[in-house]
């Protein structure tokens, strides 16, 4: 049996070095956005943006 790839939803990895942190900061700004923008009746959504922009967060630093 062949290996079978499916184009949707795969992920790349992300390379090392200033691209990784160039895109990690990208996700960040995003995120944060997001959470910022949530309105009051979706407090659950933007702490979800919130927990996802602190995982990038600790990552960043982690390369720095």
């Amino acid at each position: 049996m062949h290996n079978q790839y499916c184009k949707v939803g795969a992920a790349t990895p992300i390379t090392s070095g200033n691209q990784a942190i160039h895109v990690l900061e990208v996700m960040y700004k995003n995120f944060m956005e997001k959470a910022a923008n949530a309105t009051q009746a979706e407090t659950d959504l933007a702490e979800f943006f919130k927990r996802k922009a602190q995982g990038f967060k600790k990552v960043l630093e982690s390369l720095s």
